[in-house]
């Protein structure tokens, strides 16, 4: 008897959580949006909607148990700290409507590079011992968008190449695991990089 009492009310705890679990993605759906228009904008408060979205995003990776993907929304939140001070710090150097740009140093795409195959490689390998769903595609999507961010921070152009290839690997990921609402936010900030690009190559300006 205690058996049969016990089920409803684990079937309800079921359903509560399963709710829970899908507004937290569309929340981090509804705030990624936001987050991107703010980023091709280049206005400083996209980097507290990151804190946000990270949050909300980490939290859907950890439950399907995409350990890479949720380190990496982690990792958003602590870089936004870092890319606020920067970008509140360069844009008083541009003009109303102008695109604060910084050269991307030689010395940067190398290591960049190097830290992106070993990284990735590593990653890979840990992730399989985890269990991870996919430790491939999570690996070198999680360290492609951890370079990608921190590009971002120092407000390089080429970031945007960078995340038109890491948000197409995140779409693939989250189709794979089931995640629909978070592979349309990927989806979306596919196409918003393409636009980004163009949009910061046009009114961009080295400081």
């Amino acid at each position: 008897m205690s058996g049969s009492k016990g089920k409803p009310h684990r079937v309800s705890l079921f359903l509560i959580m399963e709710t829970v679990i899908l507004a937290i993605e569309i929340f981090a759906a509804v705030t990624g949006v936001l987050y991107v228009v703010l980023e091709v904008l280049q206005k400083n408060s996209m980097w507290v909607v990151g804190i946000l979205t990270g949050a909300a995003c980490a939290f859907s990776f950890a439950v399907q148990h995409v350990w890479a993907s949720m380190g990496l929304n982690i990792y958003y939140m602590a870089v936004s700290v870092v890319g606020l001070y920067k970008w509140r710090k360069d844009s008083a150097q541009v003009g109303e409507g102008e695109i604060h740009l910084r050269k991307l140093p030689e010395s940067v795409m190398l290591w960049s590079s190097v830290a992106f195959v070993l990284g990735s490689l590593a990653l890979a390998w840990v992730l399989r011992l985890t269990g991870d769903a996919a430790p491939f595609l999570d690996a070198t999507a999680a360290v492609l968008s951890v370079i990608a961010t921190w590009w971002l921070a120092q407000s390089y152009l080429r970031q945007w190449i960078l995340w038109i290839v890491a948000d197409i690997m995140s779409t693939a990921l989250c189709i794979q695991t089931g995640q629909y609402w978070m592979a349309g936010l990927y989806l979306v900030y596919s196409a918003s990089a393409v636009y980004g690009y163009y949009h910061w190559k046009r009114k961009g300006k080295f400081v």
